[in-house]
């Protein structure tokens, strides 16, 4: 019986302990941001297409010239040969596109579909449309090394 009561004592404590150690840690308030709504702006590079084994290969960099973030930022890449429309692929960015934030896109589609076809790129976001401007380049940022990679 008294082992019973050491072991609840040493229970309590380690939890007071743990909570304590929570409680102590600074907490960073993350300030939200309205997104853009309407048009939203961005710059990007000329789109290198290679061919990579058996897929055709697309990058893109993007740069957001908008005042805002733009939320829900999408890229469909279409593919047509004659007037038959052939399927492609679609990119859409994970969280909102910050303010000057580059990003690179790699779009794949298998080589064999597109033999001969022409591609075409629509850019969308979740609360409107988007003007691209053709740049020659765009650098991506170069990672920091103090900071922790996100989880």
């Amino acid at each position: 019986m008294m082992r019973l009561g050491f072991t609840i004592v040493a229970i309590a404590l380690g939890v007071g302990l743990s909570a304590s150690s929570v409680v102590a840690e600074p907490t960073t308030q993350r300030k939200l941001i309205a997104p853009v709504r309407g048009e939203a702006t961005v710059e990007l590079t000329q789109p290198d297409t290679r061919v990579v084994g058996t897929d055709v290969v697309t990058k893109i960099r993007v740069k957001n010239t908008s005042t805002e973030p733009i939320a829900g930022f999408k890229v469909d890449e279409n593919w047509f040969k004659g007037s038959n429309a052939l399927s492609g692929d679609s990119y859409r960015h994970a969280r909102p596109l910050q303010v000057n934030e580059v990003i690179e896109i790699t779009l794949t589609v298998p080589r064999a579909r597109v033999v001969g076809a022409r591609n075409q790129y629509q850019f969308s976001h979740a609360n409107g449309t988007i003007k691209p401007t053709t740049v020659k380049t765009l650098d991506l940022p170069k990672p920091d090394p103090t900071k922790k990679p996100p989880m």
